[in-house]
């Protein structure tokens, strides 16, 4: 009988949601219901309770539901007009509180727009956006300007919340609670703040006293029996595999190689995750000279090995091949530990770049030089050689008209030779080494400059007609020198001696003198002692090359060469423009309307350059070292200041031997052919023609 009382308790609050829907009530007023039941009878709350729970199954069906209905006719009547006096409360108390209205913003503010679905674009250029119900357009509200909008921002400090709404036309102030929704969507959280995403999960069945499955039913006969659907789909497989319409991916089959040296997977594997990953250079693979039994033709002669020694140290080979007869006659490498050492160093020290390479034709990048056909004629065979000297000859000059050359040697003489037959002319005995001689360059004044220790003679050559030798005669001659001066004064660093035996005048000095040049017009010359410059023309170098104001006497101009020591220097005949030799073998051209700094830097010779020369009417210039050779270049200066000079190597020309570790000492070009004249160590001087 209790059990029929409870079912009828639990009938009666499922005709009443029943009938709360019927009258469109709210959801508040249902959820106060419990709490008056609760005030009435402590077993009206106990039966709510059970009815909640046996709302939240979803397994009832309908045969429950008709035993619920039996029960409820057959029950206690004076429970059931308990629960009626209760529900009939509840209306009473539903009609004066009427139904709750919604209380979204949608609901409250129709939306002014009518356009329907279409686009807002189409209402871009027109001045309403829109009709009404009445059919009358509606304007659109005049919009700021990007001026009026940020000063009202700066005044506003809400500004920030507002939205244009384009759908309605108008503007859209965000409350702080939708802010706050808004921000907490942004950062992936629930919109909000009291829904626990995380609670605690709730068994609704209670698994104290069960002690059966929820279902109690036999186990069907078809889970112990092969299915026959499944039978049949295996065999149409098994028929496709066969016919090959099925295809299987092979497995990749793993090398049978392997690389013995070095593993590449670190490489791939660092590359497949995004890094730049750059490998470190493989060191060298050992060959056949590592090897314990090398070949004959891989093991040095003995006299191989002792031109090692005469090696720098970076260009000796750093291992000797040796035989042994086995492999434990081998000895430990000495410097494993410390070739193993630097190896860990250099990967540890080294960085490591990639370089982007080009695919540029190598001949492109070369510069468009014109033919050596074209830039004939050249000196290029010799042609003639004037013998006679015993020691080395340590300079040339060649007479302006280019008929006669005068030569100085180790030996103590000067020698004038005819330059067409090679006949020597004349011999002067200075008894010292002469290390410079000089044509005066006019024609009418044949006199001869030569530097031979700590003189400097004026020798006059004789040739000429006797007006010449008239005039020579009288530039030659000096009176006798008045007594010295006693009042203190320091002596003169230069005297003029008239020397009798070769009919010219000796200057003496108080220093040797290594070199001695006359001025292009012939009236004056210069003499170079080491440390002291007594006299020059336009340029005097050093290390640098400097230019001087010869009227002025002011330095113009300093040229920087950038090399150790320069050895000699000459001047095109324009003369804007200067080469230099230095003893590091590289050969600088100075445009000196263009920057004090080296136009071109030409690292021809291996060895010390010894002199440098320009042809003064043909476009060749050349130098010569103690290599032995003479390196002819072709140098044409335009007469625009917006091109620069061409330079074209032509010609190295050979011949002389070196002796005693020098070669060509002086290299001089014929003033009206483009011939040139070479002097060597070896006492022979060379003629080169076209």
């Amino acid at each position: 009988m209790v059990e029929a009382n409870e079912s009828r308790l639990v009938k009666a609050p499922k005709e009443k949601k029943n009938k709360k829907k019927k009258n469109t009530m709210s959801q508040s007023t249902a959820v106060e219901e419990p709490q008056q039941l609760e005030t009435n009878s402590p077993l009206v709350d106990k039966v709510l309770s059970e009815n909640d729970d046996t709302e939240r199954e979803s397994g009832a069906g309908e045969h429950e539901l008709l035993e619920d209905e039996e029960f409820v006719r057959t029950g206690n009547v004076e429970l059931s007009n308990e629960v009626h006096g209760l529900e009939d409360q509840d209306e009473g108390v539903e009609a004066h509180q009427g139904v709750e209205e919604s209380d979204s913003s949608e609901d409250e503010v129709a939306p002014r727009n009518t356009i329907g679905d279409v686009p807002l674009k189409w209402y871009e250029d027109e001045e309403h956006i829109g009709y009404d119900i009445t059919g009358k357009k509606i304007k659109k509200q005049a919009r700021k300007d990007k001026l009026d909008s940020f000063l009202a921002g700066a005044d506003d400090a809400k500004n920030w919340r507002k939205l244009y709404d384009e759908y309605n036309d108008e503007e859209v102030e965000l409350t702080k609670h939708e802010t706050r929704l808004i921000r907490r969507l942004l950062k992936g959280s629930t919109p909000h703040a009291e829904v626990d995403p995380y609670a605690p999960s709730v068994d609704w069945f209670e698994w104290d006293d069960a002690k059966h499955p929820l279902s109690n039913a036999p186990e069907p006969k078809r889970r112990f029996i092969p299915s026959k659907w499944e039978n049949k789909k295996v065999v149409e497989y098994v028929r496709a595999i066969r016919k090959g319409l099925i295809k299987f991916d092979k497995p990749k089959e793993e090398s049978q190689f392997y690389l013995l040296w070095g593993d590449d997977s670190s490489s791939t594997d660092k590359a497949a995750h995004g890094l730049s990953y750059i490998p470190a250079p493989k060191p060298k693979l050992a060959g056949h000279e590592e090897s314990y039994n090398p070949s004959k033709e891989y093991i040095p002669t003995q006299e191989e090995i002792n031109s090692y020694q005469l090696m720098y140290e970076e260009d000796r080979p750093k291992f000797i091949p040796r035989r042994f007869e086995s492999l434990r006659s081998v000895p430990a490498y000495d410097n494993a530990l410390k070739e193993s050492f630097d190896r860990c160093l250099d990967l540890y020290l080294c960085p490591r770049t990639r370089k982007k390479r080009i695919n540029i034709d190598p001949e492109s990048l070369k510069p468009k030089l014109p033919s050596r056909k074209d830039l004939k004629p050249y000196p290029i065979t010799c042609c003639l050689e004037y013998r006679g000297h015993k020691g080395a000859v340590l300079s040339v000059s060649v007479e302006v008209t280019g008929q006669w050359i005068a030569s100085g040697s180790n030996d103590g003489t000067v020698r004038v030779w005819e330059v067409e037959t090679g006949r020597c002319l004349k011999i002067w005995e200075i008894g010292e080494a002469v290390h410079r001689v000089a044509w005066n360059p006019v024609a009418e004044l044949p006199i001869l400059a030569v530097s031979a220790g700590q003189d400097v003679l004026l020798l006059n050559t004789g040739f000429g007609n006797e007006e010449n030798q008239v005039k020579i005669k009288e530039l030659m001659h000096i009176e006798a020198p008045t007594a010295p001066d006693d009042s203190g004064n320091s002596p003169s660093i230069v005297s003029w001696v008239q020397h009798d035996k070769h009919d010219g005048i000796t200057l003496k000095h108080i220093k040797s003198v290594s070199s001695v040049e006359w001025h292009r017009k012939g009236d004056y010359f210069s003499t170079v002692m080491p440390g002291d410059i007594l006299f020059t023309s336009d340029f005097i170098a050093l290390k640098n090359v400097r230019v001087y104001d010869l009227v002025k006497q002011k330095l113009v101009k300093k040229l920087e060469a950038g090399v150790r020591e320069i050895s000699s220097i000459a001047i095109h005949p324009a003369g804007d423009n200067v080469i230099v030799g230095s003893t590091e073998g590289k050969l600088c051209w100075f445009d000196m309307d263009l920057s004090s700094q080296p136009y071109r830097i030409l690292k021809c010779h291996p060895k010390d350059i010894t002199n440098v020369a320009f042809h003064r009417s043909y476009p060749l210039f050349a130098s010569c070292s103690d290599d032995c050779t003479a390196y002819v270049f072709h140098g044409t200066v335009y007469s625009d200041l917006n091109q620069n000079p061409l330079i074209v190597p032509l010609e190295i020309l050979r011949g002389h031997t070196i002796t005693n570790g020098r070669g060509v000492m002086d290299c001089k070009f014929h003033p009206r052919q483009p011939w040139l004249f070479t002097a060597g160590a070896d006492s022979v001087i060379k003629l080169y023609c076209h």
